[in-house]
């Protein structure tokens, strides 16, 4: 069987619309890594059903995307989805109605107890610095043009 991620068949531009999916924060985390290695999967989406916790982590390094290395880390939160959906890599995320940046990609480290969400973000602040608080709402826009 054929991958077609591996193909480079599939991209962004297949998904025309999709709801918002709400979150609310369960654990909200603190602290920085410089060499953290996370190895971003090549698929551009995942699908979880609500209820499913997945981890926040930032990064301010401009080459994040699918199938890409990331080194310099902040972890953000642990979040609890309320609505299941489809998240995509370019997705927008709101923390407390804000902005915090935009889905990179996803890791598959901790699989299969919760999926790395790898968020590109202005600077690398953890959830701790953010003001965040278990229960604090968080939005998972889809943006397409």
């Amino acid at each position: 069987m054929s991958d077609p991620y591996e193909r480079n068949l599939t991209n962004r531009g297949f998904y025309h619309s999709k709801p918002d999916i709400r979150g609310r924060v369960v654990v909200v985390l603190q602290g920085t890594l410089e060499e953290r290695e996370l190895h971003l999967i090549k698929p551009i989406s995942r699908v979880f059903p609500a209820g499913t916790i997945i981890e926040l982590i930032g990064t301010d390094e401009p080459a994040a995307a699918p199938g890409g290395t990331v080194n310099k880390i902040a972890y953000i939160a642990f979040v609890e989805l309320l609505d299941g959906g489809v998240l995509v890599a370019g997705d927008a995320v709101e923390l407390k109605g804000m902005p915090a940046g935009t889905i990179a990609g996803f890791d598959d480290t901790h699989m299969p107890n919760h999926q790395n969400t790898i968020l590109r973000t202005a600077g690398r602040t953890p959830g701790a610095e953010l003001g965040l608080v278990p229960g604090d709402a968080v939005l998972i826009r889809g943006i397409f043009s």
